[in-house]
């Protein structure tokens, strides 16, 4: 297989072709170069489905020049559109996404509704066949078995459809509500589909580090067969491994010894383009400290702890303890120092008892905050509660110690202040990021969700333990992912005394 039969079964007259795009092969220059081609070549439509605005944003910029014969679209915004369309016979109001929004799991019922609903209805199906005969699906494996099957009922009914995907890449996990179809298997959709082919060129090294590029992908190839990545045996000069063991008491913490930190510390300052990737979010936090704070987290394209803000903000509206709760829930998210026990536990009893208590000092700093949502308890409250957290940040030594590990957050947060709907105006804020296509500087800490899409010269991979990455298919995808960011350099910190089995040492 090779890039040439890739842009062969592209442009072939097979109605499903499926493409397996290991990271950094390509993927996004193959689909964008056929969906230019068609949309000169033919008559109608061709819809590039992504599952961020950001994808579409790329999408976008590779297709300028053929205008509005390609549409691109998020998967969740296609099936908000079919909703709003036929929103009576699916039992909806008139603006489904609105509806979505406002309930758990909202985007995932709505999927589950509009799949059924063309089942039903093949007509409609039909109908949209019609408006796109050409669909390109990027990163498919990461469509919930509703969003498949959506794309599915477009094919029955004759569009051609071009699923690009990778089984290593699906990291994010879906449940499947009742009533729900799971996700698609792939060696089926694979094997039924009209032509297979894989993407194995290693672009993204091209101009950097061949052989790192080349190592990447038997890597992916050996955990993708259940295997384990030899460190043993002969690694390319751009890939290296330190054996530390961490030392931290505090669960969540990382510490190491002097003596052990050291090639973390030199690879770290040698590289003016980095990552620092780790699976969990408590972890990714305490790196901040290990690096001395020096090195910001990259916040991603998602928000939630601001989600889960919102969601407190609207199910306790006119509830002011429960909104104290919220923002003190919502600080231990964003950063560190809100502690309960510090100001947390002060801020609710404050809202308990309606800020009717005579204070000074730190407790009536903290009365203060409360004030706010005592008095407007909604998500403005709130917003105006964070804005005299922020305010005393700078000029109160009792609050100096607070730090913000999600900046963008803490202020989106207070941003949401300025609507009159929270929900509203977190869609309003959640456009303008994603359509900013903001991007991490130069050097950042990041889970590895989060990472996923990014790629940097140098990477490191920390811990690399039984904890972080033990035996099993979702682990041996978040190993991959975390690895294939690197373009140039890649350091492992592998625990000494308790490794992941997924590595030989």
């Amino acid at each position: 297989m090779s890039d040439a039969s890739v842009r062969a079964a592209l442009r072939s007259d097979e109605r499903l072709v499926v493409i397996e795009a290991p990271a950094g092969c390509g993927k996004t220059h193959q689909g964008a170069d056929y969906a230019s081609e068609i949309a000169r070549a033919v008559d109608g439509r061709l819809l590039i489905l992504t599952h961020t605005h950001a994808a579409c944003s790329v999408f976008a910029e590779r297709t300028r020049g053929v205008g509005a014969r390609v549409e691109i679209r998020t998967i969740d915004g296609l099936i908000s559109q079919i909703a709003g369309a036929y929103h009576a016979g699916l039992d909806l109001p008139a603006d489904p996404a609105a509806w979505a929004r406002r309930i758990k799991d909202g985007y995932s019922q709505l999927a589950m509704r509009v799949a059924s609903f063309l089942d039903r209805h093949a007509m409609v199906a039909a109908a949209l066949a019609r408006r796109y005969p050409f669909v390109v699906c990027d990163e498919h494996q990461d469509c919930s078995g509703d969003q498949h099957a959506i794309g599915m009922a477009l094919h029955r009914e004759g569009a051609r459809l071009r699923l690009f995907a990778d089984p290593m890449q699906r990291i994010y996990k879906d449940k499947v509500l009742p009533g729900g179809r799971p996700p698609a298997d792939w060696q089926s959709l694979a094997s039924g589909a009209d032509a297979y082919e894989e993407l194995d060129t290693p672009h993204r090294w091209r101009d950097g580090c061949p052989d790192l590029g080349s190592w990447t992908l038997e890597a992916r190839r050996v955990l993708k067969a259940g295997g384990k990545l030899d460190l043993r045996a002969k690694l390319p000069r751009s890939v290296e491994v330190v054996f530390a063991e961490n030392q931290a008491r505090r669960y969540g913490d990382y510490q190491l010894a002097t003596a052990d930190r050291r090639r973390i510390d030199a690879f770290e300052r040698a590289n003016s383009s980095l990552l620092i990737v780790s699976h969990f979010s408590d972890t990714a936090q305490n790196l901040r400290a290990f690096f001395g704070r020096r090195l910001p987290l990259w916040e991603g394209h998602t928000r939630p702890g601001l989600e889960g803000l919102i969601e407190a903000t609207i199910a306790h509206q006119g509830k002011p303890i429960e909104m104290a709760q919220a923002l003190v829930g919502f600080m231990g998210e964003v950063g560190k120092g809100f502690s309960p026990s510090a100001f947390g536990d002060r801020l609710v009893r404050e809202a308990m008892e309606r800020c009717t208590r005579s204070t000074s000092g730190k407790p009536a700093a903290i009365q203060g905050i409360a004030r706010h949502i005592v008095e407007t308890p909604d998500h403005r409250g709130v917003a105006g509660a964070l804005r005299n957290l922020a305010d005393l940040r700078r000029s109160h030594a009792d609050f100096a110690g607070i730090e913000l590990d999600c900046p963008s957050e803490f202020w989106e947060a207070i941003r949401l202040g300025g609507h009159a709907d929270a929900e509203e105006g977190f869609a309003q804020i959640t456009h303008q990021r994603t359509h900013s296509r903001p991007t991490p500087p130069a050097k950042a800490i990041s889970t590895i969700h989060k990472a996923k899409g990014l790629e940097c010269d140098g990477v490191i991979v920390m811990p690399c333990d039984a904890k972080t990455f033990p035996d099993t298919a979702e682990a041996r995808c978040l190993l991959y992912v975390a690895l294939s960011r690197a373009k140039k350099r890649l350091l492992l910190v592998v625990s000494a005394g308790t490794p992941s089995p997924l590595l030989l040492t």
